[in-house]
């Protein structure tokens, strides 16, 4: 079985900078490079689950939730990944993702 425990921690850190952050960093753009990561984590998911689709984008629900959904997304690719390649690919999208977030 793969230990995902890098792509969790790394999702577990985003989203706690994300609940720390002020108001308007989120409202600049972190809340929306939050999303983005989300909605990529999830369609992510959705490619291993079920490859040929049909593929649903997470909605918006408001930059105070952008730490919940990186969560959930993240931690339900975590579930379904299926090797390192795909793993370490995971952990860097939310890396380049906190860093531009500027969190």
């Amino acid at each position: 079985m793969l230990d995902t425990t890098p792509l969790t921690r790394a999702v577990d850190h985003f989203a706690d900078r994300l609940r720390a952050a002020p108001q308007s960093r989120l409202q600049r753009s972190a809340a929306a490079e939050a999303l983005a990561l989300a909605r990529e984590l999830a369609l992510r998911a959705q490619r291993l689950e079920t490859p040929d689709g049909p593929f649903h984008e997470m909605p918006d629900a408001g930059m105070f939730a952008a730490a919940d959904q990186v969560t959930v997304a993240g931690n339900d690719l975590a579930l379904v990944l299926a090797d390192e390649g795909q793993l370490a690919e995971a952990v860097t999208l939310v890396e380049e993702a906190q860093k531009r977030a500027g969190v």
